[in-house]
């Protein structure tokens, strides 16, 4: 049997959670991955999944093989690739992670273009919000909106500043009023981002320094197109990163509040494993992000 071949389907079964959804994920049938991964078995002489009609899950064995197996695909996939693009344009697969709203709203054009571009590319985009080592987990690119980043394991690209507003519906000010100094936030009804329900505060920079703002929260959730949508329907006033509320800031939805009062801006990063080839497929997406955003996002244009 391919020993690899048996291993990819291993992986993604594991990863799927079946073998179903990594039938589809790979574009083949459920069989052939089942027949794949039990030859593996075979191969290796041990029970790799625990199979039930609900469940289909790693064995205590079958996890820590998983783990080797990512490292041993990785640099194969590595080796293949380095040839490969020597020959011509990048193939392979190009994995990254990014953070959910950011994926959502800009990610699907960019990724989109990005394919049409290098049709001979697979590309795997996870998104969710929690902390990501991607070397760990194998993301050949991960992108971040924090704080410059540091490390002496991972590369860091800085793509474009994030800028974040306060911002309310003209509906909610015209019932409540618009505040003009930081501590006034504490009469109004506050959308936050996070998961704390007390002791929720509000770091602005204004001209006599830093200001920070025990606001009233009304909401918390840890997503920000909520939030946004909970601020255009009158809900309150929400702080929030422009490469959200931008679209609605231009509509006239929202109004941004305090200029004279803001949050310091974050950074919007790629980041990428220092001690892999840098392939060209990944400097060819982070170049793409820094292309597509630009210094100034297309999302502040005109808000």
């Amino acid at each position: 049997m391919d020993v690899l071949e048996g291993m990819r389907s291993f992986a993604r079964v594991v990863e799927a959670g079946g073998f179903a959804a990594a039938a589809r994920d790979m574009g083949v049938s459920r069989a052939v991955v089942n027949k794949q991964v039990r030859k593996l078995e075979e191969s290796l002489g041990a029970q790799l999944l625990l199979r039930s009609t609900r469940v289909v899950k790693p064995t205590d064995t079958g996890l820590a093989f998983y783990q080797r197996c990512l490292s041993v695909l990785a640099e194969v996939d590595l080796a293949l690739s380095a040839v490969r693009e020597a020959q011509g344009l990048p193939v392979g697969t190009l994995r990254i992670n990014a953070p959910m709203s950011f994926g959502t709203l800009h990610l699907p054009d960019i990724v989109g273009n990005f394919m049409q571009r290098y049709p001979d590319l697979r590309v795997e985009l996870s998104l969710n919000d929690r902390f990501v080592d991607p070397l760990e987990e194998g993301f050949d690119v991960s992108i971040r909106i924090s704080e410059p980043h540091h490390s002496t394991s991972l590369a860091t690209r800085e793509i474009t500043p994030v800028r974040r507003v306060l911002c309310a519906s003209p509906a909610y000010l015209a019932a409540a009023g618009e505040p003009t100094l930081p501590a006034e936030l504490a009469e109004h009804q506050c959308l936050h981002y996070g998961y704390q329900a007390t002791g929720i505060q509000w770091r602005l920079n204004g001209p006599e320094g830093e200001a920070s703002v025990a606001v009233n929260c009304a909401m918390w959730s840890n997503n920000g197109e909520v939030l946004a949508a909970a601020a255009c329907r009158g809900r309150g006033i929400a702080l929030l990163p422009t490469f959200i509320v931008g679209r609605s800031l231009q509509a006239g939805e929202l109004r941004s509040l305090m200029p004279d009062y803001q949050p310091a801006d974050l950074t919007l990063c790629a980041l990428y494993p220092r001690h892999r080839h840098l392939s060209s497929k990944v400097r060819l997406f982070v170049d793409c992000l820094v292309d597509t955003i630009g210094e100034r996002p297309y999302w502040d244009l005109v808000s």
